[in-house]
């Protein structure tokens, strides 16, 4: 009945994290180039009480053994960067990547990279996202400029009020062996880790990075409807686990009250 107990609560703790994960990704419907996290589980140890293939007192051999779990817990809760919708907003600088890579930012003086392309221009005029990271490869836009126009290859140009462009440089994109393997950094930033591997930086629309498209976000990759049965069905399972440690304690009363 111990076992039972510890069981039941180890299930319990799992799933409130299972429910504190998907809360995350309902928060984050609406983020640009959120991704949304699943919860994975594994059981834990068990008590083998008889091992299958043992022989018995008459010398028969026994099919099946007795083995009791002994509860579960979270062993990852990784990223999924499947490709959320574009949203077009029409704003010249809100850039969206069909495909896997990432932009790259610098951010205190660390490299780190994003899905989330809705960059702004800052008073020095650099090209930066919402929070002051600056894209790179770094862009100046001058101070003529009237229009920006990014190719999906990530060439940008800079037109002046008599429509001649200039080259401002080509942005890159990066890409990971193992993107589950990105650390979250807050702010839709990602820095790589032993287990990302190293990011390979490409030109748009080369080597599967993907292609940019101009005037577009990308949503976050969050199934609403899929969340909620998800939240639906961890309650009810940290319910049952909840039912099953108040069972288990019924019983310990039982027996505390045979014995007196």
């Amino acid at each position: 009945m111990l076992r039972g107990l510890w069981s039941a609560a180890s299930g319990m703790a799992a799933q409130k994290m299972n429910i504190d994960v998907i809360a995350n990704n309902l928060a984050n419907v609406n983020t640009a180039g959120f991704k949304k996290s699943r919860t994975d589980f594994q059981d834990l140890m068990y008590q083998t009480v008889y091992q299958a293939g043992s022989e018995t007192a008459t010398g028969d051999q026994i099919p099946v053994g007795i083995q009791v779990g002994m509860g579960t817990m979270p062993i990852g809760v990784h990223k999924e960067f499947t490709q959320g919708d574009f949203q077009q907003t029409k704003n010249e600088l809100d850039m969206a990547i069909e495909g896997r890579g990432f932009f790259k930012v610098l951010s205190s003086e660390e490299e780190l990279y994003t899905r989330s392309g809705n960059f702004k221009m800052d008073a020095n005029r650099n090209i930066v996202t919402p929070n002051g990271d600056k894209l790179q490869p770094e862009m100046t836009v001058p101070a003529e400029t009237v229009t920006i126009k990014i190719d999906g290859d990530g060439t940008v140009t800079a037109f002046d009020p008599d429509g001649v462009g200039a080259s401002l440089g080509t942005i890159e994109l990066y890409s990971f062996a193992n993107p589950a393997g990105l650390f979250s950094r807050g702010h839709n930033l990602y820095g790589s880790t032993d287990a990302s591997g190293e990011a390979v930086n490409g030109t748009p629309g080369s080597e599967g990075m993907g292609t940019i498209a101009q005037g577009f976000v990308e949503s976050s990759n969050v199934d609403v409807v899929k969340e909620m049965v998800d939240m639906i069905m961890a309650q009810r399972a940290y319910e049952i686990n909840s039912k099953a440690i108040k069972t288990a304690d019924e019983m310990l009363a039982i027996v505390n009250n045979i014995s007196r």
